[in-house]
């Protein structure tokens, strides 16, 4: 039986050491995980597509601890090949991928152009499955029976419920998040043997950019349709993808944790459908 120093909360959370990558990282939520495993003292690489987003969180980020940013599109051969060369150039082996890039449109039915639905789809689980496996031999030189590695993908409530609060529906979003809950499950499967964890996050409501424009115009509906009554917090989702990241984590495997305080189990409060 393992000694009782070996529970304590340093251990059992520490991520101190590793090496994450963290896809979309140069803001919302992508920001603030690596602004969570950086101050929890491990090595991050964050990547976005533009240069001068890069530029300015690392700005924001180099004096919690080392940190490399690339820009780098995702969804393309050429942008995933040269993430991949940039991680193993900086770090060698890989101990946690989180992908966190994804996209986002809205429009009623008779206006969701092909080009819209594809875009979103390909950004949200195509270019998902195409990086971890692309990361995969990286993430297994990480990787042993006794310390996997891990991939964390970032969901959505809204691939577990049929999101109404913003009015204008979100087909390919929701439709694309439901899937990558899915394929998370099927990369558990199939990576366990390669000693890596495969989770996801399906976060609820927090502020980013994505977010501004339902939290300008519906923020009380928001509210009102979680049975919190508010929306998430930084430290909340921070804390799971520690949780994920770290010792305390390593037996969960192949789930889908919403953090959303509820909504996607509750119809809360909708006077505006009635």
């Amino acid at each position: 039986m393992e000694s009782a120093q070996e529970f304590s909360v340093s251990e059992l959370f520490s991520v101190e050491g590793k090496t994450i990558l963290v896809t979309g990282g140069t803001s919302g939520l992508g920001l603030q995980m690596a602004t969570g495993f950086l101050q929890n003292g491990a090595r991050v690489v964050i990547a976005s597509r533009k240069q001068a987003n890069c530029d300015a969180a690392l700005e924001s980020l180099s004096a919690l601890g080392e940190v490399h940013a690339l820009a780098a599109d995702v969804t393309s051969a050429a942008g995933r090949s040269s993430l991949v060369d940039f991680t193993t150039e900086k770090f060698g082996q890989l101990d946690v991928l989180v992908n966190n890039a994804g996209t986002n449109y809205a429009a009623q039915i008779e206006d969701y152009s092909d080009e819209a639905f594809e875009k979103v789809i390909n950004t949200n689980v195509s270019a998902v499955f195409s990086l971890t496996r692309d990361l995969t031999p990286l993430l297994s030189k990480a990787a042993t029976a006794e310390s996997t590695a891990r991939v964390i993908n970032i969901g959505s409530m809204d691939g577990i419920h049929v999101p109404v609060v913003q009015r204008i529906p979100t087909f390919a979003y929701s439709a694309s998040k439901a899937s990558l809950h899915h394929l998370t499950k099927t990369l558990a499967i199939h990576l366990a043997s390669k000693h890596i964890v495969v989770n996801a996050v399906a976060p609820g409501f927090f502020a980013s950019k994505m977010t501004d424009y339902v939290f300008d115009h519906y923020l009380e509906d928001i509210e009102a349709d979680c049975p919190l009554k508010r929306v998430g917090q930084p430290a909340e989702i921070v804390g799971i993808v520690v949780y994920l990241a770290s010792r305390a984590g390593a037996y969960t495997n192949g789930t889908v944790i919403p953090v959303d305080g509820g909504c996607s189990i509750s119809k809360g409060h909708r006077d505006w459908l009635d």
